[in-house]
């Protein structure tokens, strides 16, 4: 008996011991140990999937909840509830529109430029029915890029949000002499030209087109093209396969989401984060979403306890606005407990805590964008390599390889290219696609993608994100090509020459944009000018915050701009020699960048 006790005591005592050496050696063993399981279960139901006739795809699981939970709801917006039967009905609808009156075909390319609001759910389901493939357009982007936008993709037809036709102004005669037919999401329309989609839904049967209309035969069929910026200065379009879709419709599930979640989605649906990540997330739990048509600072938390979310969807700037907000006694009565998104600064998502409660942000801890494991290397090879900020390109060895980092370096990430993490590239350019690729990086033959971010790994595998390379930046959680902007700038009268580059603001994500300009013989500097061009052919956050004039623009040694010490000196006026102007909306021009206004952006009294 005595035996038997003391062999009991040893291994309880031998279990706690290995309990509390795991917490303190490996504290996320368990959480990595999940993880993997659940990637694993989705990965074998892809590759199941593989063996059979027809793919199963977003779309296909969408109708499947629309019949076992048509009640349910799936969207809430502005106050009104839009269930599963809902959403498929309406998109039912639009694809009879499609077919009959668009006469769109399978296979098929058709743009979309539409705000956050239920229509752009509908119309994205009601071609994919049809089996269109759809191209997200961004709506901030303006005339010369939203052309280029048609010719990346192919798309010879435009489905038009109502309150975004004006954008078009200035680029209609254009792209109906391109053959482009424009469809609006109106009951009758100014342009003659314009077509209407409204006044003919509600004739359209909602009955299901043949199923044979949305089959997939692969999983690497394209079915999205969602557009961004890039070095070569215009949009891309990136592919989007039904297998990409399905990996990131297993986001919140794979991080412990249920079917009686409901996702609080504030972020655009052109963007993967929210259409693919967001909705289609959504769709696979068969849980409910609130959509905002724009995110709002103020009715955030409001919002939240209305409709009892419980996982939302940020960017990093999106968390510092919610921390900038009053103090209210209901900051932690919520029932938030998981954020799901882009990585915060460390002063930020600790702030963040601390006020709104002990909200998960998962795979990540403060300040990072995710966490590896040894687990998650063995499916996912990635590396990070020394890069050489002022020349612009990786470090080599003597044999022409890259170089790894140490842990806690920084370095170019770098993601592995194979058969189980394919790399699909860009629409309509091959030399895009290849401009992306490294190859040969640490071994003859191998080829890994490029992501142009700069991390850092810590001893816990938590990988930090530190900047963006080469002639892009971000800002509002957009990136900006800088080259783009540099060439609608060019356009300007007075401007000779122009290097765009990003500036970092203390308490502010990402970088400003910032233009050093040299002014032509003759002419001067004119804020108002300048303001107007911007403002008129720029997206928002793609417009200079800032502008130094300059003498003498400098050169590398290879014949660039030389960016890296116009980025180290930034934008104070008081180091700066040079004439420093800000754009101001109030007085809707560029004004003379003062050391009262420059204190005042330090202190985060200006709204940049």
């Amino acid at each position: 008996m005595t035996l038997s006790v003391g062999w009991l005591s040893a291994v309880v005592a031998g279990l706690f011991s290995a309990r509390v050496l795991q917490k303190l050696c490996f504290p996320y063993f368990w959480t990595d140990v999940l993880f993997l399981l659940n990637v694993i279960v989705y990965g074998v139901k892809l590759e199941l999937s593989k063996l059979t006739s027809s793919v199963f795809t977003v779309l296909d699981r969408f109708v499947q909840q629309a019949e076992r939970i048509p009640d349910k709801p799936f969207v809430i917006y502005e106050g009104r509830t839009h269930t599963y039967r809902d959403v498929e009905r309406r998109s039912n609808r639009l694809a009879h529109v499609f077919l009959h009156r668009v006469r769109l075909k399978k296979g098929d390319c058709v743009a979309v430029l539409m705000s956050n609001e239920p229509d752009f759910l509908c119309v994205w389901f009601g071609l994919a029915k049809v089996g269109c493939s759809v191209a997200f357009l961004n709506t901030n982007i303006k005339s010369k890029s939203l052309l280029h936008c048609f010719n990346c993709c192919g798309a010879k037809t435009l489905i038009v949000g109502s309150e975004l036709v004006d954008c078009l102004d200035g680029i209609l005669t254009t792209l109906l002499e391109d053959n482009i037919q424009v469809w609006a999401m109106k009951s009758h329309s100014e342009h003659t030209q314009v077509h209407t989609l409204l006044d003919k839904i509600d004739a359209a049967s909602d009955q299901p087109v043949p199923a044979a209309l949305r089959a997939a035969t692969s999983l690497k069929t394209p079915t999205l093209y969602i557009f961004t910026s890039g070095t070569t200065g215009l949009p891309k379009a990136a592919v989007i396969t039904h297998l990409q879709s399905l990996k990131a419709s297993a986001g919140f599930w794979a991080f412990g989401g249920t079917k009686d979640d409901v996702v609080y989605i504030p972020l655009p649906l052109y963007h993967s984060a929210a259409s693919l990540i967001g909705i289609g997330g959504t769709i696979e739990l068969g849980a409910t979403c609130v959509l905002k048509k724009k995110f709002s600072a103020s009715m955030f938390w409001a919002d939240c306890r209305k409709h009892d979310v419980t996982i939302f969807q940020y960017i990093g700037e999106l968390c510092r606005y919610l921390c900038n907000q009053p103090k209210t006694e209901l900051d932690k009565v919520h029932k938030v407990r998981m954020g799901v998104g882009n990585g915060l600064r460390q002063d930020v998502w600790r702030d963040f805590q601390s006020r709104f409660g002990n909200i998960k942000c998962v795979r990540c801890t403060t300040g990072s964008v995710g966490r590896s494991n040894y687990f998650y290397k063995l499916l996912f090879k990635y590396d990070l390599v020394k890069y050489d900020m002022e020349k612009d390109e990786p470090v080599k060895d003597q044999h022409g390889f890259c170089q790894r980092v140490k842990r806690g370096e920084t370095g170019l990430l770098l993601s592995k290219v194979s058969a189980t993490t394919p790399f699909f590239g860009y629409a309509g350019s091959k030399q895009l696609t290849e401009k992306k690729l490294m190859r040969n990086v640490f071994v003859k033959g191998d080829a890994y993608f490029n992501t142009g971010d700069l991390m850092s790994e810590d001893h816990e595998g938590f990988i930090y994100f530190k900047d963006r390379v080469g002639d892009t930046f971000r800002w509002k959680g957009e990136n900006v090509a800088t080259t783009e902007v540099t060439e609608i700038l060019g356009l300007v009268d007075f401007i000779q020459e122009v290097n765009v580059y990003g500036v970092e603001i203390p308490r502010h994500e990402g970088r400003a944009g910032m233009a050093a300009m040299i002014i032509r013989a003759g002419l001067t500097f004119d804020g108002k000018k300048l303001f107007e061009h911007v403002t008129r052919d720029l997206p928002a956050y793609a417009r200079p915050l800032f502008v130094r004039i300059q003498e003498v623009m400098e050169m590398t040694s290879t014949f660039k701009q030389q960016k890296f010490q116009l980025v180290q000196s930034g934008f104070n006026p008081s180091t700066i020699s040079d004439p420093l102007y800000v754009l101001d909306y109030q007085q809707k021009s560029y004004i003379p960048l003062t050391d009262c206004i420059y204190q005042s952006i330090l202190a985060g009294e200006c709204k940049l």
